[in-house]
């Protein structure tokens, strides 16, 4: 017997399923906030050198404040006043004679910044003065913050598949935001550096967990539909965020409020059942037969309870050692879970890299970084809808194949299209993104089904730590039209035509019961 025939007895969509669709939705709500935080906390305000303490009160206390900027601060070729540097003394005949200022001697600035706070009250940067040597900090928050999401996905998806899905997400739920709201009360950079870290660390767990729970709880027919509304309860969460960050212009606020639905998950995780799939994979069967009663209950189906014997569940398993710990190793172990693994992880960090890769790289909109974050939102929803269509109409294979080829075609567009047009430009790299977030959506729900259920979150787990390690190189990519300004859209279209030839390699999951354990994959015939 198979678990989908048990599901289809006593509804594989019902109420109970909706049920923890919902709870799961609330909980995923934090994560593309954390994700684009640094969007906004890590903001740069304009800013300039600090002279305050010129006030002697003599001719420089006469001035106007213009005019005090004016003799004490350099301008740069733009006309903005100089971010880093001053005039070693105050240039009092500028004020008459605004000749060439080259020659002037400056120092760097001597007594902090001043910072403009119109847009933001308080970001990093203004908080340690994150600025001119002490720049390269600002943009470490976001590597640091990956990196601790990375090895998260590691850790999360292994102690997932050993202790179970339902205690794993409790504890990314309680550890995410304990860690998240310490980090808004920090008292200086390094201390926040490390529960940024911890942060990324114990949050992601929330992701990979959450979307196998669903999975495994729903039937063959309406997987597709769960996997998409996961994926768009991101894409919700990207489009709110702005919205949040636009009233609330402190960073400390900031991450505290982005945090605060966590409370509201952990309130509701106490409805959230284990996995019967885990539980009969591991030999619990009366734990397993107490969820699916309850399952049964709550859809209306009791009166097929009767055949939910420990002894029918048993049947469910009949390879593979119940008593024995599965880990990362047993992805690599047989020939088609190795082909499996290095096939889904070369995927997972092409999707990533092509994503983010195209969302630091967008330009040309003209609007403020609230408005554009809302659009690198929005566009995500008629892709991700779109992908909801074509899992079954041509499958998941092709459609993820399909949207990478479609990416890169768009990045390759963007290559030969001149820098002057930029209105084709914006629209063909919105394309792209469209195409990007739906191989994302895809992805998440393909792998889902690709690795059977004692391995599903190790799967889950180095699937995601691919990804982030995708994260975490596509910002070095855009660094690198030092080199060829061309060349980060080169390597780019190449990730995403690289993920797309990959995939092909792929089996088809399409109306196919999820495998059970290794070897159902390794008794699997190529589609």
């Amino acid at each position: 017997m198979r678990f989908e025939n048990i599901l289809s007895d006593i509804n594989g969509f019902g109420r109970f399923q909706k049920m923890i669709i919902v709870i799961n939705f609330i909980g995923r709500f934090t994560m593309p906030c954390h994700f684009m935080l640094n969007n906004f906390i890590a903001a740069v305000p304009s800013h300039h050198c600090d002279i305050s303490f010129l006030d002697d009160g003599g001719i420089f206390s006469s001035l106007s404040l213009s005019e005090r900027l004016a003799v004490s601060i350099p301008v740069q070729e733009d006309g903005t006043l100089s971010s880093c540097e001053m005039f070693a003394e105050p240039q009092y005949h500028l004020l008459f004679n605004s000749s060439n200022i080259t020659d002037l001697p400056t120092v760097s600035c001597q007594h902090g910044w001043v910072y403009d706070n119109r847009t933001f009250k308080s970001t990093l940067t203004s908080q340690w003065d994150l600025v001119c040597d002490k720049r390269g900090k600002n943009k470490a928050t976001a590597t640091i913050f990956f990196v601790g999401v990375m090895f998260g996905a590691m850790s999360f998806g292994s102690l997932s598949d050993r202790f179970g899905r339902r205690i794993m997400l409790l504890v990314s739920y309680v550890s995410g935001m304990l860690f998240a709201v310490a980090s808004a009360f920090s008292s200086s950079y390094v201390m926040f550096a490390v529960l940024r870290f911890f942060t990324g660390f114990c949050i992601n767990g929330i992701v990979i967990v959450s979307t196998v729970l669903s999975v495994e709880w729903v039937d063959i027919e309406h997987r597709k539909l769960v996997g998409v509304i996961d994926s768009l309860s991101w894409t919700f969460g990207n489009a709110v965020f702005p919205l949040i960050a636009y009233y609330v212009t402190d960073w400390r606020w900031l991450i505290v409020s982005v945090t605060s639905p966590l409370t509201l998950a952990i309130i509701t995780w106490r409805w959230m059942p284990e996995s019967a799939r885990w539980l009969i994979a591991n030999g619990k069967l009366e734990q397993a037969q107490t969820y699916l009663k309850k399952c049964a209950k709550m859809n209306q189906t009791e009166e097929l309870t009767n055949t939910l014997k420990t002894e029918t569940l048993s049947t469910i398993v009949v390879t593979g050692k119940r008593d024995r710990a599965f880990s990362y190793l047993d992805l690599i172990r047989t020939p088609r879970m190795r082909k499996l693994a290095l096939c889904t992880g070369i995927v997972w960090f092409c999707v990533a890299t092509a994503f983010y890769g195209i969302s630091f790289n967008i330009t040309g909109f003209g609007v403020n970084i609230y408005l554009t974050q809302f659009i690198y939102g929005v566009v995500e929803f008629p892709a991700k809808i779109s992908v909801y269509y074509l899992l079954d109409k041509i499958g998941r294979r092709s459609t993820e194949m399909g949207a990478l080829l479609i990416v890169g075609v768009c990045l390759g567009i963007n290559i030969v299209v001149p820098k002057d047009m930029s209105v084709v430009r914006t629209v063909v790299a919105v394309i792209g993104k469209g195409f990007s977030s739906a191989s994302f959506a895809t992805v998440v729900l393909y792998s889902s089904e690709l690795y059977p259920t004692v391995v599903r979150q190790n799967g889950m787990g180095y699937n995601s730590f691919m990804a982030r390690l995708g994260v975490a190189v596509a910002p070095l990519i855009l660094l690198l039209d030092d080199v060829w300004k061309d060349l980060p859209q080169v390597v780019l279209c190449s990730a995403a035509v690289l993920g797309g030839m990959v995939a092909r390699a792929l089996p088809e999951t399409r109306n196919r019961c999820l495998p059970e354990t290794i070897e159902d994959i390794e008794e699997q015939s190529v589609a």
